[in-house]
């Protein structure tokens, strides 16, 4: 059967490039994107203005377009769901619920969901963070995704139904704008240096984080997708690792770059976010279970970012 899929969240971080991504491979007409606001950038396949958490708007798209997988990406992030956490809770948590309820009912076969670093918290280990550990969010984000990591597992245990997910660490790309979370400071921080040779971060210099290079990240998304059922073998959420680093190594390595820039510090609460974050993440599961490895790393990663980047000035 031909893949049909759904994109929901398709103008964030992520879904831009996801959508140019799948439309490589499943053709364009075969990947419809769908966002609550009218995209930005012109749209070279079909589009859906859609209220994800309209059920009935929802099942009409699905039905319109005999739509039978749904990567569901909408989300309010870390920064912006801690000013308006029952909001947060609502998006995050129905969305969900809306998109595994027409699983469970047949009327689509597969479903991804992103979770995050952010289920984990301070007592949490730091370093090499394992799949299995403490998991006690401090956060609005990182508690709604740990809610729906368990309804992920129940969903499958209880329905069958054929959910797959990922722990991103924080993502780095240069095709879309930061989007509110506590790791955008590593996309700002490239736009800020090419333009005014200069970045204020709001996290502290030796503040290190999980991070991914967004190329890696989604062709992790479409392999765990891709795979074949019986090598999914954890249904909540899987541990995936790329880079982890501070931002005063990142600003080091702009530097060789672009050697006249200066970073100043100004830690404000996205630092405190980030301080019950893990620092390294073990993701020896996904490595086994469906042969996820990484491809970038800090060096490769920065010199791709300033050199597309710089073509886009």
């Amino acid at each position: 059967m031909q893949d049909k899929i759904l994109v929901i969240g398709s103008s964030g971080q992520i879904g831009t490039e996801l959508v140019e991504e799948l439309r490589k491979i499943k053709g364009i007409e075969n990947v419809v994107a769908s966002d609550i606001k009218e995209p930005q950038i012109a749209q070279n396949g079909p589009f859906e203005q859609l209220d994800v958490l309209n059920k009935e708007q929802l099942l009409s798209v699905v039905k319109k377009h005999n739509t039978n997988q749904i990567y569901l990406l909408a989300a309010l992030l870390s920064a912006t769901a801690e000013k308006h956490p029952e909001f947060g809770w609502e998006l995050n948590m129905n969305s969900l619920f809306n998109v595994l309820n027409l699983a469970k009912e047949g009327i689509i076969q597969k479903v991804y969901w992103p979770s995050s670093i952010a289920v984990f918290g301070p007592t949490t280990p730091k370093q090499h963070t394992p799949q299995h550990t403490i998991m006690e969010p401090t956060t609005v984000y990182g508690i709604s995704k740990l809610a729906g990591e368990r309804w992920c597992e129940y969903y499958h245990n209880k329905y069958n139904v054929d959910v797959r997910s990922l722990r991103y660490p924080g993502l780095i790309g240069y095709k879309s704008l930061p989007g509110g979370g506590t790791t955008d400071y590593a996309v700002d921080i490239f736009h800020q240096a090419l333009k005014n040779k200069a970045y204020t971060c709001f996290l502290d210099e030796n503040r290190t984080l999980p991070m991914m290079y967004m190329p890696d990240a989604i062709r992790a998304t479409i392999s765990l997708m891709e795979a074949p059922a019986e090598q999914i073998k954890i249904r909540s959420s899987y541990n995936l690792a790329g880079i982890s680093f501070s931002p005063k190594e990142i600003a080091s390595e702009i530097e060789k770059n672009i050697p006249d820039f200066k970073i100043s510090y100004a830690p404000d609460e996205r630092d405190l976010i980030a301080q019950s974050w893990p620092e390294s993440i073990d993701d020896t599961e996904a490595r086994e279970h469906w042969g996820w490895k990484n491809e970038y790393d800090l060096s490769k990663m920065a010199q791709d970012m300033i050199l597309n980047l710089s073509k886009q000035k």
